[in-house]
């Protein structure tokens, strides 16, 4: 286990995530802001990418799971993305639509924050977004992230970039 917060567990991936990974990353509804859903061959590359992030990185995107029932529901944690020509820290998130709207990748992202800045010496973190995805605009602000510029992605198109400094985050713990 990596982290754990009130109602969820993350921690590393394992090829044992692959079917319940790959109902989200291959389901045209959920990877609606991508450019398209990932076949099964994309879905063991982003559990490997994962596993080879936490041995080079210490970090990756981590398996969410409830802690309630051990249900696997998607993933969330940092990784290093090219947004708008610099590889820069963010926090990706992606839930099962069956646990849409229930404040996972909220809670997720949250804890994911508080871990980067305390276990990274990086100065702010960054999500970034297809201008379309307002619920993941939702999920960048309810984790104190604000949104800084807009820039066009050949992936995303029209991209957005949402960002948190450290001394924010410290002004935001304080309260």
């Amino acid at each position: 286990m990596i982290l754990e917060t009130e109602r969820l567990i993350l921690r590393e991936y394992t090829m044992a995530d692959y079917d319940a990974l790959s109902q989200i990353l291959t389901d045209p509804e959920a990877m609606q802001h991508y450019p398209k859903p990932y076949d099964a061959a994309g879905v063991t590359r982003w559990i490997n990418w994962s596993l080879e992030n936490y041995d080079k990185y210490g970090f990756g995107l981590w398996a969410v799971v409830r802690k309630e029932t051990g249900e696997f529901i998607g993933d969330c944690g940092i990784t290093l993305q090219p947004i708008d020509g610099e590889w820069l820290p963010e926090i990706g998130y992606h839930i099962h639509k069956s646990h849409w709207r229930r404040g996972y990748a909220r809670e997720a992202a949250g804890a994911v924050r508080d871990w980067a800045f305390t276990h990274t010496d990086y100065p702010a973190l960054y999500s970034y977004m297809a201008y379309t995805n307002l619920p993941s605009y939702r999920t960048a602000e309810s984790a104190g992230m604000t949104r800084r510029k807009e820039y066009a992605d050949e992936k995303n198109g029209t991209t957005l970039v949402y960002s948190i400094t450290r001394a924010e985050w410290e002004a935001l713990i304080q309260k």
